[in-house]
């Protein structure tokens, strides 16, 4: 059984409510300046999506009264919007369809709609476009989830603030799961710091990927000579798992090695490391050598894979 809600989470709820009603304005009587309450514009949005479909079925994917659909039906009707024609197989249900006055009256107020959330995006600060759209599938997937497939991780070239975010996500993570304590962060901040330092775009990744506009998985490839890649830091958080993420991050690189020129690539990782090292196998990766150390708090076993291209 789920705990119950908070009142703190209920009044959060119902005060996002309010304040997304105002902001769209679907408070007055009619929507975005035009003759039609909100119900009639979903109306007519299932009307110009569907072909000819039955009264039942938009009532039953909007879980309108009966009653009310019918009233809207009717007034679509009058006003030249729909024709009606009954069912062979029941003539008490009807099929639907737009006239030419319905079909113009919708695409005005699909563009007013179009034009208006265009506005709202354009006041929205540098990345807040991108967080608003995660934010809302994450609403929508949450409320229901049998609704709204699950979302793919995107690989994306990093932005100001991700290298913070490896850094730290390695930090609390290898801390967490293996008891590593922060000498290997501050390795960590090392590569990345040499990364932006030196980085070369003609023969240097590195890919992050997000789900939902967060961070979610990394991975470099840098140059360690001039035949030889270095792959370093593949990092994927719990909630991006599940979804073959580091596979995909580990075949971006070998991908970008081939394009490169490079003869093969070489990565240093840790025995424990079980699903990295599977990862790692399943690529194509060779285990060349093994070196007993102690490091980052642990008593270790270093191992050197490569793959040759």
């Amino acid at each position: 059984m789920s705990e119950p809600s908070s009142d703190h989470q209920i009044s959060a709820v119902r005060a996002f409510n309010r304040f997304y009603t105002r902001k769209l304005g679907v408070l007055g009587q009619q929507l975005l300046k035009s003759p039609f309450s909100l119900s009639e514009a979903r109306v007519l949005y299932e009307l110009a999506h569907r072909a000819d479909p039955a009264a039942k079925e938009i009532g039953s994917e909007l879980g309108l009264d009966p009653g009310y659909l019918s009233r809207i039906i009717q007034s679509f009707e009058e006003n030249g919007l729909i024709t009606r024609k009954p069912l062979a197989t029941d003539r008490r249900q009807y099929r639907l369809s737009l006239t030419a006055k319905g079909r113009q009256a919708f695409a005005k107020l699909d563009r007013s709609s179009h034009d208006e959330v265009a506005d709202m995006l354009a006041t929205l600060p540098c990345g807040g476009r991108e967080r608003l759209v995660a934010a809302m599938a994450a609403i929508e997937r949450l409320l229901d989830p049998s609704e709204v497939p699950a979302p793919r991780a995107i690989l994306r070239e990093p932005r100001p603030g991700d290298m913070g975010w490896v850094v730290q996500s390695h930090g609390s993570l290898y801390a967490g799961e293996y008891g590593f304590d922060s000498s290997f962060e501050g390795l960590v901040a090392e590569i990345a710091a040499r990364f932006l330092a030196s980085f070369d775009a003609s023969r240097e990744r590195c890919w992050i990927a997000a789900l939902d506009g967060t961070q979610v998985g990394s991975v470099f490839l840098v140059r360690h000579s001039d035949d030889v890649a270095k792959l370093r830091l593949l990092l994927v958080d719990p909630a991006g798992r599940g979804q073959g993420l580091g596979q995909r991050l580990v075949a971006e690189c070998i991908a970008f090695a081939r394009a490169g020129g490079y003869r093969k690539i070489t990565l240093w990782t840790q025995s424990i490391l079980v699903a990295a090292r599977k990862i790692y196998q399943q690529a194509g990766f060779a285990l060349v050598a093994t070196e007993p150390h102690r490091s980052f708090g642990q008593s270790l076993i270093g191992e050197t894979w490569e793959l040759k291209l």
